[in-house]
This record gives structure tokens, sequence and C-alpha cells, in this order.
């Protein structure tokens, strides 16, 4: 008995003395319960939006003080016409834009009803759905205010208009997902895997002492998986076209050219993956727990990144699916061109080398 008290002492020494299993064992799930807590939420909060006044009269200003002083809307811009909706749309900076109608409370006083059109952005056809539900029951929410007192009823009647997916279709919103963590996945985990497994079985030192440089080695290692994963790539889009009838309103080539683009970044953060992995079980570890759910949480694939607390908000920008999913729905979607993505593709490109430098430095390092 003493023997099996010891044996299980020594079993507690091994896990407290290796700093991964701890973090493995009490690390990850409190950062996936925190994650899951504030981030899964089909709630809106502080959700960019515009104002279309036509009006500008003293009920419009009231409704929209209502609306800004509300904490799901953020008033991001007035504009002065509907040429220019197109345009913010386009640029991504809004998610709605409340049109209200020329006369508005004239109309609502005298005909007893006045419009205001609501128009969502619907790539994402879940938050669209919500915008509309929550600025309906703001109007709703006025409306019984001001007939309280009243014997004619007066109605504000909103009118939605879904811009980009009509048709609410959810694949509109899965497919650049989708894409995004296929992508991820292949391209980041198994080059991870593929490098750290020659480091494990003491093949890659080997291979660096041979007559072709460090960086041939590692491009060696790199240049099958950007084969692969751009037939991946190609092979979603097709899909997307032909089976779920998905639209690619903007330049296929510019699709390409960023798709690759955001291969080769993913394949950077798969090399600085291995850099700091012993063993193939780490890297597999750290590609999944460390990419796949930050993708799928906190890239805005599936959850609002607008409604998640400021610190999460500032993580998800360093997560290249973030901004991947931003210009596969805008050159799908709404058919943009290079000048309204440029700033995202200048962020890919900036990852891309970041890891890149930082991986190379994590190899000189082990070369000495």
């Amino acid at each position: 008995m003493k023997r099996f008290i010891g044996f299980i002492k020594k079993v507690f020494y091994h896990i407290f003395r290796d700093r991964r299993s701890l973090f493995i064992l009490f690390g990850m799930p409190i950062a996936q319960i925190m994650l899951f807590g504030f981030a899964i939420t089909n709630e809106i909060n502080n959700v960019d939006i515009a104002i279309l006044n036509n009006s500008k009269d003293a009920i419009t200003e009231e409704i929209i003080n209502k609306i800004t002083s509300s904490s799901y809307f953020s008033v991001k811009k007035f504009i002065q016409n509907e040429n220019e909706i197109e345009g913010i749309f386009k640029k991504g900076n809004v998610k709605a834009v409340l049109n209200f109608e020329t006369d508005f409370s004239k109309k609502l006083t005298t005909q007893n009803n006045a419009t205001v059109q609501i128009i969502t952005d619907a790539t994402d056809p879940n938050t669209a759905n919500t915008i509309s539900n929550y600025v309906s029951a703001i109007f709703q929410n006025y409306s019984q205010r001001i007939n309280k007192n009243s014997k004619i009823p007066y109605q504000i009647i909103p009118k939605n208009r879904m811009v980009y997916n009509q048709e609410l279709k959810s694949v509109f919103m899965f497919v650049p997902g989708v894409m995004t963590i296929i992508l991820m996945l292949v391209s980041a985990m198994m080059t991870s895997i593929s490098i750290t497994r020659e480091k494990e079985l003491g093949t890659m030192e080997i291979l660096l002492v041979s007559p072709l440089k460090p960086f041939q080695v590692i491009i060696g290692k790199v240049i099958p998986y950007i084969f692969l994963s751009v037939i991946n790539a190609i092979v979603i889009i097709v899909l997307s076209i032909f089976v779920f009838k998905m639209p690619v309103q903007g330049s296929l080539l510019l699709l390409g050219a960023e798709s690759i683009l955001f291969i080769i970044t993913s394949l950077s953060l798969g090399i600085l993956i291995s850099t700091v992995s012993a063993t193939q079980q780490t890297a597999m570890m750290i590609s999944l727990m460390g990419l796949m759910l930050p993708v799928i949480l906190l890239s805005g694939f599936i959850f609002p990144i607008t409604s998640m607390p400021i610190p999460l908000q500032i993580i998800s920008n360093i997560i290249p699916a973030k901004w991947f999913i931003i210009i596969v729905k805008g050159i799908m979607l709404k058919g943009v061109g290079l000048s309204f993505i440029w700033k995202e593709t200048l962020i890919l490109v900036g990852m891309t080398l970041f890891f890149i430098v930082l991986s190379t430095k994590k190899y000189k390092i082990r070369l000495e």
C-alpha cells in the first residue's frame, strides 16, 4: 500500500513539475469558459449604424437620441443622401442604416403613421435579423409612449431591407467561415506538425547541416502545403458557387490572390508554432486550442465582435482569420475591389512578415 501511495505521490510530483500539463489541466478550462461565456452571444451591443434623416424634425431627433442612448447602437455617421448607402456598406463601417422618410413628423401627426426604412448588411444574416428586431422594438416602445394619452394611435412603420443577402441564406455566412477554418487548420496545423516531426525524430539537425540552407529546408517543407491549400481553396469556392449558389460579385482573381496571402500567413504561423513545440502532440494541441477556438469564436465568423467585451475585441485584431473573413465577404457578397480591402490586406501582410521574422530568430537561436 505504501508503494502504491508513493507511486501516486510521484505522479502528482511529475504533473506539478510539468508546466505544460498544469496549463492544459487548469489554464485551458479557464480560458475556454471565459471565451465561451463572453464570446458566444446572440445579443448585440454597440453596433455601428448610420442615419439618413430626410425629415430633420423634433420627433426624428428624439427617436435618434433614444436609439443612441441605448447600449445596443452607436451612430457612426450621418449621411446626406441614399447614394452614400452602398459605399458605406462596402467599406464595412456600419451594419445598418436607418432611413427616415421626408416629412416624418408631419405624416405621423396628420396621417397617424410614418415610415422608417431599416437597411441592414445581411452578409451575416443572424446579426442583420437581430438588428432589425432591436430597432423595431425601440420604435414600438416609442409608439407606446406617445400613444399613452392619445385617443388616436400614432404608428411608426419600420420597413426592413436586407442588402447582399435578401433571402437571409445562412450559407452566405458559413462558406467564408468554413473556408477560413479549413485553410487555417490545413496550413498552420499540418505545417507545424510536419516540421516538429523532423525535430522529434532528430532528422531536423541532419537537414540543417546538409548542403541546403536552413531557409531552403523550411521553404521546402512549406511549398507542398501551399499547393494543397490552394487546391482546397479552389474546391471550396467551386462548391460554394455551383452547389450552394453563392454569388461571387467581385473579382475571382483578387479572391484567389487574397486566399494565397492568407494561406502563406497561416503557414508562417504554423512555422512559428513549430519553433515552440518539442513534440507533434504539443504542436497539435497548440494548433487546435490556440487556433481553432479563436477562429470560431473571435473572428466574427458566427458571433458579432462588436457585442463582445472590449478585451476580446482587442484580442480579435491579432487573429488573421478575422481579416480574411472580412475580405472574403467583401469580394464574394459585396463585390468590392482592392480599394476597399487594402487595410485588411496590409494587416495580413504585416502578420506574415512578423511570424516569419520571429520564426527565423527562433531557428537561429537553435542553430547556435
